[in-house]
């Protein structure tokens, strides 16, 4: 059993430190199914302490991670019911074994709560160790990202800021149809090793965001490579380079500059919540006619 403890944290150690690397690297993918893992999603729904604490191993001790540290048990089920969940959807990014009796599971949980007026979306990412204890399978260990309100990219290989491409014949591209169109244009300066560039690009595809995003703005994207491309843009339209990525200025169909982000609102996409990029965009849409 000694052994065996030993094992299980060295094989968590590894596990917990490839947990991040492979949320930013993987892709949620089709994978065969873990019937655990769906136990674990009704115990988490039904809010049931001690049906959702059974899952976790005691002997040894089930190791708990968060991105502030170490944790317990106790307080990663409280995590979970606390949430209130009446729906989660889980998209598994890699599921595997690495041998007999020992599955790695690595997932995006979209989590429909109860809580709040109509309820609310919230985005946690999670890696799972589990092991065959006997007849049961139970989690040996655990890590997780914090609730997000918007959804974090499970891959940053997507190509937002094409290489090779002029700014400055783009600008000028967007100012002409957004004349034309009584639009504004929203000038998105970021990188494609950027984490929080891929928040906010699947911030701008959300429904509720779209929606006002397509009718009221040209978007251009400005690549601005490792702080060494296009800044010649970021000063003509006073966005420090300083304060981070992604930025953005808003220009109308003239081209006049009518704002331009210097506080690095956001460069913390993460942290936003979908209104707080709908209610930037509304403020900035051109006044209806």
């Amino acid at each position: 059993m000694r052994f065996q403890r030993r094992y299980v944290a060295n094989i968590f150690l590894i596990f917990a430190m490839a947990i991040l690397s492979s949320h930013c690297a993987g892709q949620a993918t089709s994978q065969p199914a873990f019937p655990p893992l769906e136990q674990w999603k009704a115990a988490v729904i039904s809010g049931n302490v001690a049906t959702l604490q059974a899952l976790y191993s005691s002997n040894p001790p089930a190791q708990v991670a968060t991105g502030a540290g170490a944790s317990s048990v106790t307080s990663e089920v409280a995590f979970w019911t606390g949430l209130k969940a009446r729906r989660i959807n889980l998209s598994v990014i890699q599921s595997e074994s690495s041998q007999t009796g020992v599955q790695q599971v690595i997932f995006e949980a979209e989590v429909h709560t109860s809580t709040g007026p109509g309820g609310r979306t919230l985005y946690v990412t999670e890696g799972q160790l589990w092991q065959m204890q006997g007849e049961q399978w139970r989690i040996v260990g655990t890590k997780r990202s914090d609730a997000t309100k918007l959804q974090q990219p499970s891959s940053t290989s997507k190509v937002i800021y094409a290489p090779g491409v002029d700014a400055h014949a783009e600008i000028k591209h967007a100012l002409e149809l957004a004349a034309k169109g009584h639009k504004r244009v929203l000038v998105v300066f970021g990188a494609n090793w950027c984490y929080d560039c891929h928040v906010l690009d699947l911030a701008f595809h959300r429904p509720d965001v779209a929606g006002v995003l397509q009718q009221n703005f040209e978007v251009v994207h400005v690549d601005v490579g490792e702080g060494d491309k296009n800044q010649d843009i970021m000063a003509d339209y006073q966005v420090p380079m300083k304060r981070g990525i992604p930025a953005v200025a808003v220009l109308d169909g003239n081209g006049k500059l009518l704002y331009s982000q210097k506080g690095g609102e956001f460069e913390r996409a993460r942290a936003l919540a979908p209104e707080d990029v709908v209610q930037f965009l509304n403020k900035w849409k051109p006044v209806a006619r």
